[in-house]
């Protein structure tokens, strides 16, 4: 992984302000470099990660087993929309540069994001555009997408990294 992209993901960690004590869903682990990162914040608190690849189910589990072990971290395989969250409240939500809310209509998945966060709860989606001063256009959309799926948007946060600029839209279920 690059330096850029470990930059990136702690960043986007940062922004959530994990409490020990947290309940945390991370849309999109990828090898659970964010899950390592979040669980060094809690203490009684869980992270779950879901992504669609087996592949990269493996490696996150292989990465965060003592995380698994101890019961601080679990990890499912399927797309989003499809997983079984079952009952499941969290107090914040994560999506780094998952697609789904960038490019296309994401209905089912903010419904299900509005579901499962408990009160006062937070979604977080961070992104670091290619494209030089695509930052604020990229948030602008996704607080677009957001506002007409049900969701008030708190703030947007940036920050310039080795990467480029980086920004996380911060945003609650109305």
């Amino acid at each position: 992984m690059s330096s850029s992209a470990s930059e990136r993901i702690a960043w986007a960690v940062e922004s959530l302000e994990v409490g020990p004590s947290d309940r945390i869903l991370e849309i999109g682990c990828g090898h659970g470099v964010a899950v390592s990162l979040i669980c060094e914040r809690l203490e009684a608190g869980s992270v779950v990660a879901i992504d669609r690849s087996a592949k990269m189910i493996e490696a996150a589990t292989k990465r965060n087993a003592d995380q698994v072990a101890d019961g601080r971290a679990s990890f499912v395989c399927a797309p989003f929309a499809d997983a079984d969250l079952g009952d499941a409240r969290f107090d914040r939500v994560l999506a780094i540069h998952v697609g789904t809310f960038e490019r296309r209509q994401p209905a089912l998945e903010l419904d299900k994001i509005a579901e499962h966060l408990a009160e006062g709860g937070r979604l977080h989606l961070s992104y670091q555009p290619l494209a030089a001063g695509g930052a604020v256009q990229t948030a602008a959309r996704l607080s677009e997408t957001l506002q007409r799926h049900g969701f008030a948007v708190e703030s947007v946060v940036s920050k310039d990294l080795a990467g480029g600029r980086t920004v996380c839209v911060i945003a609650t279920p109305e």
